[in-house]
């Protein structure tokens, strides 16, 4: 899973991954949980959402979430049949399987998740064989980078308690 297919080059994948981070460390200065999402069809950017469970007092304001309405709203439809989304976290089992009931063609995740990720962590809910869509994933996208934003935020979190 922590390659990327011969379809889409490591670069785009890092690329997207990279505008994905920006939206974390903007959710991060407003207080959210730093996670980013970006929605690509072909080389173009449809969506792009960060985490705003506390902006929106919403408990399903995942980045991911956000990041697939819009996207939906934009194309018109809720099959996204031909576009890929890039997360900067493992998704949880409700992203995770929004990822598959929007018919996404490819799932592209930077840092692990091995409390509440759904793709290989704790679960494999997007390459599930008994679901009727699953989407590519590819994992490890700029993982480390994803993960030091995630580290730094809780880290400042906890010093300031």
């Amino acid at each position: 899973m922590g390659e990327a297919t011969e379809h889409t080059p490591k670069s785009a994948d890092e690329r997207w991954m990279r505008r994905a981070l920006d939206e974390a460390l903007a959710a991060a200065e407003a207080g959210e949980v730093p996670v980013g999402a970006v929605v690509v069809s072909g080389d173009q950017v449809v969506a792009v959402d960060r985490n705003r469970r506390e902006e929106l007092q919403d408990p399903v304001a995942h980045a991911e979430i956000l990041a697939l309405q819009q996207a939906a709203r934009r194309i018109g439809h809720w099959r996204l049949e031909g576009c890929t989304l890039y997360v900067t976290l493992e998704p949880c089992p409700m992203c995770a399987g929004a990822a598959v009931n929007g018919r996404l063609s490819r799932l592209v995740y930077g840092a692990r998740d091995p409390k509440a990720g759904a793709v290989e962590s704790l679960f494999a809910i997007p390459t599930d064989q008994r679901l009727n869509h699953r989407p590519a994933v590819t994992g490890g996208i700029l993982a480390r980078e994803c993960g030091e934003v995630l580290s730094r935020f809780f880290q400042d979190l906890r010093r300031r308690k």
